[in-house]
């Protein structure tokens, strides 16, 4: 099978896991080319995969460089015009989350993707972990019956000051607040879970602590799904949250089940609780083997843009429950 040769767009901070995972992997995928304008930023990854060649201008890259695929690492409001410069290079794409910021830049992503045929994968990195693969699989194999509520969560104390939060502090640039960074986790991780189309969001946003950013610092949302399950996200960089606090829980017909992030507990009605002990596991790592090995067998990402475009829209409907103070079909948003 041939090696995939990867392009990264943008060469920051998130880059760093993602090399790693390329690295573990050499007989299925090699990076060729990085590009960034921080032309350290840009030595630095090349010489981290062992030698690479290094570009300051990603249509240049798409232009010359030797590459199947793209990884795009850059800031939130850079995201979608290189989704479409890629796509219409014929490149192949993983792009970190968020996908876009817009319903309109969502569009075009789409547009650009399907005219090219190219594959873009979301790195929603927190699929991998296994406790989410084995509740799935569960829930898809009917062990729990009809879900009837999903609760994700992402919490921690972030150090974040003016001084150091950069381009996150910014609401035009990174799209909103904390919602749609760290959010965004437990709002791919909720919709997986559910496995159905999200209809309706209500949500309230606070600013408990880092009162110098534009957005919020902290989000409760919650969705109602077209086959009536109701979701709960509860999300924040202001806190560390109370130890009981559950990664996903959910609780349906026949059974609930929870998880901290590594072990699966759950009961079924009349039975005993149990415990599924898993290994951990490098998400980022996993993400960027599934991503290359689905190039390689002309596989469908687990989330691919129309997933990514549905994650958007609850954070998008999200903000806009807050700002029109009423719950949000979403539908209704362009």
């Amino acid at each position: 099978m041939a090696i995939i040769k990867i392009g990264l767009i943008g060469c920051g901070g998130i880059t760093a896991p993602h090399v790693k995972g390329y690295l573990r992997i050499p007989e299925q995928a090699k990076v060729t080319a990085v590009s960034d304008v921080v032309a350290a930023n840009a030595e630095k990854r090349a010489q981290e995969v062992g030698g690479a060649e290094i570009y300051s201008d990603y249509n240049e890259m798409l232009a010359k460089a030797d590459i199947d695929a793209v990884d795009i690492c850059l800031p939130h409001h850079l995201h979608k015009d290189a989704i479409v410069a890629a796509a219409n290079a014929k490149k192949h794409i993983l792009c970190e989350k968020p996908l876009c910021l817009t319903v309109q830049e969502a569009e075009a992503v789409q547009q650009a993707v399907s005219a090219n045929g190219v594959t873009l994968m979301c790195a929603h990195n927190q699929l991998t972990m296994p406790p989410v693969a084995k509740v799935k699989q569960m829930i898809n194999e009917g062990v729990f019956g009809k879900v009837y509520e999903i609760r994700t969560t992402d919490s921690f104390f972030n150090s974040f000051d003016p001084k150091n939060i950069g381009w996150r502090g910014n609401r035009s640039m990174i799209g909103g607040g904390e919602l749609i960074d760290t959010g965004y986790h437990p709002t791919y991780l909720l919709l997986y879970l559910a496995s159905s189309e999200p209809v309706e969001v209500t949500a309230m946003l606070s600013k408990h602590r880092l009162e110098f950013m534009d957005g919020e610092d902290s989000a409760q949302v919650l969705v109602r799904f077209a086959d009536g399950a109701v979701g709960n996200i509860v999300t924040s960089w202001a806190y560390v949250p109370a130890a009981i606090t559950e990664k996903f829980s959910i609780v349906a017909e026949k059974g609930n089940a929870y998880s901290y992030g590594s072990d699966l507990f759950y009961k079924l009605q009349g039975g005993e609780p149990k415990k599924i002990e898993l290994s951990g596991v490098d998400t980022f790592a996993e993400e960027i083997k599934d991503f290359v090995t689905c190039l390689q067998e002309g596989r469908r990402p687990v989330n691919t843009e129309a997933e990514g475009i549905n994650v958007l829209k609850v954070i998008l409907g999200a903000y806009k429950s807050v700002e029109e103070k009423r719950t949000i079909s979403l539908s209704d948003l362009v």
